[in-house]
């Protein structure tokens, strides 16, 4: 056994830590070939397919109409033994579906929140309904997926 088997995540584990965070790197090839990295809020499902919306007129979204390749990075940790992530590599389908644009926001939005006000969240909702026309649904199918999880070495460096 190599020492990316003993850190590879389960694929349980994937699924549990992609809910567990809020925003994900998502790479998208600029102009003249440059990485282009951006943190965006997203949402998984159980075949680690990725969701996020964003506005239509940004360089994200032009890199993706021209090439829709991408990598997705989700990170945690400070110290060594504390690493976790996971890189997706896939390909970007956009989508001007209002309703999945909506239920992507709420559910990226309602991540690790607390908020338990109403009149809060009705405004949140609203806000998202009204922006919903200027935005685009990013859906990413991984084709490849790596993991680590540097706390199964037990402090072994």
């Amino acid at each position: 056994m190599t020492r990316r088997d003993e850190i590879r995540m389960t694929d349980a584990e994937i699924r549990a830590f992609l809910r567990a965070q809020k925003t994900i790197i998502l790479s998208s090839i600029g102009p003249g070939g440059v990485p282009h990295p951006m943190p965006m809020w997203f949402v998984s499902d159980d075949d680690f397919v990725v969701s996020m919306a964003t506005f239509r007129g940004t360089q994200k979204i032009a890199n993706l109409q021209r090439d829709p390749r991408v990598s997705l990075l989700v990170e945690s940790g400070r110290e060594y033994a504390e690493l976790k992530g996971v890189v997706i590599y896939g390909s970007a389908e956009l989508s001007e579906d209002p309703d999945a644009i909506i239920a992507t926001l709420k559910a990226a939005s309602q991540k690790e929140t607390t908020e338990t006000d109403a009149a809060k969240r009705r405004a949140a909702d609203a806000g998202m309904q009204k922006s919903a026309s200027k935005r685009i649904l990013i859906r990413v199918k991984p084709n490849r997926i790596l993991s680590w999880d540097h706390s199964k070495l037990h402090g072994a460096y």
